[in-house]
């Protein structure tokens, strides 16, 4: 919770007919049951970067990400819920509206892991995705 409209910090948009879409900048990832679950690129959704990172490093993991339409319920009866985006990296998600969802899951913080681990170089599992700038000339 925070500043945002309805006490919230983030927003998570909806198509016109009620199905998830995503967050103002961020993917949404649903976790239910050991499966990941986001919505599909038919619902109009950023194609993200970091969403097709998060995808690759939990099939990786051995997670199954399905993509399919999502409905309000599905983040309300969720045991992890998170979100994605060059900003955000993967973020847990607490509560939406006011369903508790709690604290970050064991599948949330996996994919978390990972994922710094390898922006931050601590791994060479992805490495290949990596591409090093060159360093600085000191004058």
């Amino acid at each position: 919770r925070g500043g945002g409209g309805g006490g919230c910090a983030e927003g998570v948009l909806l198509q016109d007919e009620g199905s998830v879409a995503d967050g103002r900048g961020e993917n949404i990832f649903v976790v239910r049951d050991g499966v990941l679950y986001t919505p599909d690129l038919a619902t109009s959704i950023l194609p993200g970067i970091t969403r097709d990172t998060v995808v690759q490093i939990a099939q990786d993991l051995g997670h199954r990400v399905v993509e399919k339409q999502l409905i309000r319920t599905d983040l309300y009866l969720a045991d992890e819920v998170f979100m994605t985006g060059t900003a955000a990296e993967v973020t847990p998600l607490r509560e939406i509206d006011d369903h508790v969802i709690g604290r970050p899951g064991p599948v949330t913080l996996e994919i978390q892991a990972a994922y710094l681990d390898t922006v931050h170089g601590r791994t060479d599992r992805w490495g290949h995705w990596l591409e090093y700038a060159p360093a600085a000339k000191q004058a």
